[in-house]
């Protein structure tokens, strides 16, 4: 796509269009994303009106628009999101009815932790994850494991700061968390109390795409602070392993 004046492409601004929505911001008018964007109106209405032309985008009877569901449609085809999701839901549900709180699975994108699953239970306690939100790594018990095996490069460029404190016992000091991401990668699961929600726990284990693959995704229960874990991790480390082993037979 060509540049614009300022020199970023069309490609560019579209996705600073399509940034501008999230789980709080799900309609919006076409000045109120161009402000967002950081776009000349007249750029903002015509990027608009084609998206809607194209269908990633949808008006309301007010003119407003929301994200289209033709968007939902090509991001689902294929994607490793919706492979990952397929084959772990089943196990999510057998965590989700011993543990009766919050179940969820993320992934590792764009230097956070991304959730593409949650569970939960209607008298479940406190928890703060939404489905297509995001955490820091450094806070949840899911990006701990997921930046306890991601690339070094990852690693180092959090370690580097700043560590941001979500909670009183976010980790937020790098040599403690470099300790922290070691004792992980040891244990294959993590134990997270009190680092996003002084109320809550988190507990985590690793998916790893083969028998000796990458860790593509973190399963992970949210549970009271003051609950056990012993019992929550036990089922966690039995359902990453049967989410591993349908990812292997979906392969094939």
């Amino acid at each position: 796509m060509a540049n614009s004046p300022s020199g970023d492409s069309g490609l560019d601004r579209l996705v600073r269009v399509l940034e501008t929505f999230d789980a709080d911001r799900t309609l919006q008018t076409a000045s109120e994303i161009g402000r967002r964007a950081g776009l000349p109106p007249s750029t903002a209405h015509r990027l608009v009106g084609d998206l809607v032309a194209a269908g990633l985008l949808e008006r309301d009877e007010d003119h407003r628009v929301r994200l289209g569901l033709r968007l939902w449609e090509l991001a689902e085809r294929g994607s490793l999101a919706l492979r990952l999701r397929q084959a772990a839901l089943p196990f999510m549900e057998r965590v989700q009815a011993r543990v009766r709180e919050h179940t969820q699975l993320a992934v590792l994108e764009q230097g956070e932790a991304l959730f593409l699953e949650r569970l939960s239970h209607p008298q479940a306690g406190a928890n703060i994850t939404r489905v297509a939100g995001r955490l820091p790594l450094h806070a949840s018990s899911s990006g701990l494991v997921l930046l306890a095996f991601a690339d070094p490069e990852v690693q180092e460029r959090v370690l580097a700061g700043p560590l941001i404190a979500l909670a009183p016992e976010t980790v937020t000091d790098a040599a403690e968390l470099r300790r922290l991401l070691t004792r992980i990668r040891r244990d294959r699961f993590v134990i997270a109390a009190g680092t996003v929600e002084a109320v809550s726990t988190g507990v985590a284990v690793p998916i790893r795409e083969g028998r000796s693959g990458p860790v593509v995704a973190a399963l992970s229960v949210v549970l009271p602070r003051d609950a056990p874990t012993a019992g929550a991790r036990d089922e966690l480390r039995s359902a990453a392993a049967g989410v591993e082993h349908a990812l292997r037979s979906s392969s094939h």
